[in-house]
């Protein structure tokens, strides 16, 4: 990371964020306009187009400050992590009702009242942010009433604040989920991504990619010749990539060899993908 990465500091050669002004150069500088997040998942493009890489994504409900607007992208920055990049401008719209509950079921539907057997009207993925502000109850399943008079089951809620004891745990929780190069939900998930997701579900807000989360993350650890030194949650990086200890032996990662979050043993990983990207760079304990 640089003092000023672009990845996590809004400006261009035309425009950047205010707050950095006399830091960095530009034609000019505007405050950032507060926005939510209110698709599903939103895809952080690396450019205004639609066809342009996908750098990461952003959860219902996730607060952002909006940079410029035009021809369909808003230039933006997540608040939570600080990344920048372009998302649709449809799924924006102003912050007016405050998120109240967090989505902890791994995937979760909207309808559109309190009833299952209504035909879905959306989905949300762990880590989203809703707005409940009535509760109903139909044939024994409480519901959750969103501003829009949706409805989410109330036992895939919890209301914020409410963090999860382990982030391993979360992880484990994850397995299986396919594999999503610059994917942060539920539904698609990278490497760094489920860390991220993991953490966050257990109260500690992370930085997004592998390079920034083996700069900033805890401590380094020392592994030992034989890697016995590792522990469950422990973090081992390689050029690119990120896995979570599960034990003194084994990892959980997102990765383009299954495609999934998957189990697999240490050295084994080590082994394989040495090949490709040589042996890790660092081991960190949150």
């Amino acid at each position: 990371m640089t003092i000023h990465d672009s990845r996590l500091h809004a400006f261009r050669p035309d425009l950047a964020d205010a707050r950095l002004e006399g830091q960095v150069a530009a034609q000019r500088f505007v405050a950032g306009r507060p926005a939510r997040i209110t698709a599903s998942v939103a895809d952080v493009r690396k450019a205004a187009r639609p066809d342009s890489g996908l750098n990461t994504q952003l959860l219902h409900g996730d607060d952002v400050l909006v940079f410029d607007e035009a021809e369909g992208f808003a230039w933006l920055q997540a608040e939570r992590d600080g990344y920048v990049g372009y998302v649709s401008s449809a799924d924006l719209a102003p912050r007016t009702f405050e998120p109240t509950h967090l989505v902890t079921a791994l995937r979760t539907f909207v309808y559109p009242g309190p009833d299952m057997k209504f035909p879905r009207s959306g989905q949300l993925s762990i880590g989203s942010r809703v707005a409940v502000t009535g509760f109903a109850e139909t044939r024994g399943t409480s519901y959750g009433i969103l501003p829009s008079g949706e409805a989410i089951v109330l036992q895939h809620l919890a209301p914020l604040g409410t963090t999860a004891d382990d982030f391993v745990a979360v992880a484990e929780r994850l397995i299986d989920t396919p594999y999503l190069w610059g994917g942060f939900s539920a539904f698609g998930i990278d490497c760094s991504g489920l860390v991220q997701l993991s953490m966050r579900m257990a109260g500690n807000n992370v930085l997004r990619d592998s390079d920034m989360q083996e700069a900033s993350l805890g401590t380094p650890v020392d592994a030992g010749p034989d890697f016995s030194r590792l522990e469950r949650g422990d973090l081992v990086f390689w050029k690119g990539h990120v896995a979570i200890m599960t034990d003194t032996e084994n990892m959980i990662h997102a990765n383009g060899h299954t495609m999934t979050v998957a189990r697999e043993g240490l050295r084994a990983a080590i082994d394989r993908i040495g090949y490709l990207y040589g042996g890790p760079t660092g081991f960190r304990r949150p």
